[in-house]
């Protein structure tokens, strides 16, 4: 199984970092892969995102994205239901003295051929994940709390 994982501190509450990452439909305001989203249900757990992302080239992928744990100011985890790769994600939120710290975690398990595809899959993880650095930029150029 592939993991990559990154923490970043983020300039505003809990609270806010938590409802703007509970939302995935925020995702494509942070991660430049993510073409389109919608949801399907209301924000927590069974909540389904039908995403389109853009791939090398100008191939793009779908994928339902459903979200598996939902622990209010805490922790938000999804898997990936349908696509080319099943990845499993999480978002654990920590208040801090100067905000909010937030840890982005994803793994794919890749199975028969896919192995063959392992660095690629390496360098597009750690780009995901690498993109809370984008988080942090957007919400902490956003004036309402």
């Amino acid at each position: 199984m592939r993991e990559q994982s990154k923490t970043i501190s983020i300039a505003r509450p809990v609270d806010m970092v938590f409802a703007f990452l509970a939302d995935a439909e925020n995702d494509r305001l942070w991660r430049k892969s993510v073409v389109e989203v919608t949801r399907t249900g209301d924000v927590g757990v069974g909540a389904r995102y039908h995403q389109t992302l853009a791939s090398r080239g100008d191939r793009r992928s779908d994928a339902l994205v459903e979200t598996t744990e939902f622990v209010p100011d805490t922790r938000i985890a999804f898997t990936t239901t349908t696509g080319p790769l099943r990845r499993i994600g999480s978002y654990d939120l920590r208040a801090v003295d100067n905000g909010t710290e937030v840890t982005f975690r994803l793994s794919a398990e890749l199975l028969g051929l896919q192995k063959l595809m392992t660095p690629l899959v390496a360098l597009a993880m750690e780009a995901q994940v690498g993109a809370v650095s984008e988080l942090k930029r957007v919400l902490e150029s956003r004036t309402e709390l």
